[in-house]
């Protein structure tokens, strides 16, 4: 009988392949959201995931959500909308803002996930240059965006949100043709649902996905991409 792991002050995970069927994928609990814990957690195909007034719980669940780059469905609307539109889009322009507005948001299936913990880790790991988002602006006003952690070349997506229309749909073109643009392979969705299967987010065995993670995780990006910056998404489309 598979038995739930506690963490201690020890940096250590058991393997992600012994993490529980049912709930699928709970491998661990306890420990805490430092910044080594938290990357050495992504690196090896597990992330936290509880809610509030509940133990830190750690996830590495089978089968794993991915978005192959390449199978990004961009519809037609969707692309007419980019090149049309006149909202900018920003690389770091306002992490805080992107993880404050992601954790104020209603959600049906997951709660308030987000919680004040998991928010200011998460702004740790964004100022020591591992944790990025993704903004779309109407003028001034931040309308959408996204935000996740860097692994080697793989985005493993958090969370992402939009107060208009394809906004946080634009946010993800984005991602999506900037992660192409330095050759990397897929974005880490966790688990699939029928929003990010709309995208065309798949299903792989953890096993094949820590492959994949091992393989890309060694491979990194230009020097200056995650630097604040404007994107110009139509020399994309």
């Amino acid at each position: 009988m598979l038995t739930l792991t506690k963490l201690d002050k020890q940096l250590i995970f058991p393997p992600a392949d012994i993490a529980l069927i049912e709930p699928n994928g709970l491998l661990a609990f306890g420990g805490d959201l430092s910044p080594e814990r938290l990357l050495l957690a992504y690196s090896s195909g597990i992330f936290p995931w509880f809610s509030q007034d509940e133990p830190i719980m750690w996830w590495s669940p089978d089968p794993r959500g991915i978005l192959p780059l390449e199978h990004f469905k961009c519809s037609k609307s969707l692309k007419k909308f980019a090149r049309n539109c006149d909202y900018k889009i920003t690389i770091n322009n306002a992490f805080e803002q992107v993880i404050d507005i992601c954790a104020s948001i209603p959600r049906n299936d997951s709660g308030t996930w987000i919680t004040a913990d998991m928010i200011n880790a998460y702004k740790n790991l964004h100022q020591l240059g591992h944790a990025h988002s993704v903004e779309v602006w109407n003028e001034n006003i931040l309308v959408g965006g996204l935000y996740g952690i860097i692994v080697g070349k793989v985005f493993c997506g958090e969370s992402m949100f939009h107060k208009a229309t394809n906004a946080s749909k634009l946010a993800m073109l984005a991602l999506v043709e900037l992660l192409k643009s330095q050759k990397a392979e897929f974005i880490d969705c966790q688990m699939q649902n029928p929003h990010l299967a709309t995208l065309g987010c798949i299903e792989i065995p953890r096993s094949k996905f820590l492959t994949q993670l091992a393989e890309q995780s060694q491979q990194t990006f230009e020097h200056g991409v995650w630097q604040p910056q404007t994107l110009n998404l139509k020399q994309w489309l």
